[in-house]
């Protein structure tokens, strides 16, 4: 079934920025005590900087938990009747250190319809990127999210 998806297509190249978002050691110490991650870089100042770091690393998805701040416009799409998260990409692309102040910038990637074996589903991808304060871009997310009837 071929049909034109209805959604507000003005959303294309404008960003939605948020933050800045504190690295602070708590959230580091409970995002890594969270996913149970015994790398020493992560836990442990000292082997952090021994590893060349200037201080405490955070784990690599830590703007996973930054994503969720991000507020996005709806689409307004013409579809289905119920809505789900869809999934996730993380892609690390420098290290996130205690004291780094993280702003996030997203904007819409994607929208559009494939039809499997339940059925015909919508899917909207937005992709978000990080950068410190120093303007270095440190990860990129893309998150998916999809309508059904």
């Amino acid at each position: 079934m071929a049909f034109e998806l209805e959604y507000d297509r003005s959303l294309y190249g404008v960003e939605h920025k948020a933050g800045p978002f504190p690295v602070t050691l708590e959230i580091v110490r409970s995002f890594t005590q969270g996913i149970g991650e015994t790398n020493p870089i992560f836990i442990d100042e000292a082997a952090a900087k021994a590893a060349g770091y200037s201080g405490l690393v955070a784990p690599p998805t830590l703007c996973t938990i930054f994503v969720r701040q991000v507020k996005l416009p709806s689409v307004n799409v013409n579809f289905g009747k119920s809505s789900m998260h869809a999934g996730q990409k993380v892609q690390s692309l420098a290290p996130i250190i205690v004291g780094d102040e993280i702003t996030a910038s997203s904007h819409l990637k994607d929208v559009y319809a494939k039809t499997g074996r339940s059925g015909t589903m919508v899917f909207i991808v937005w992709e978000t990127t990080f950068s410190n304060q120093r303007g270095q871009v440190v990860a990129e997310v893309q998150e998916s999210f999809a309508r059904r009837e």
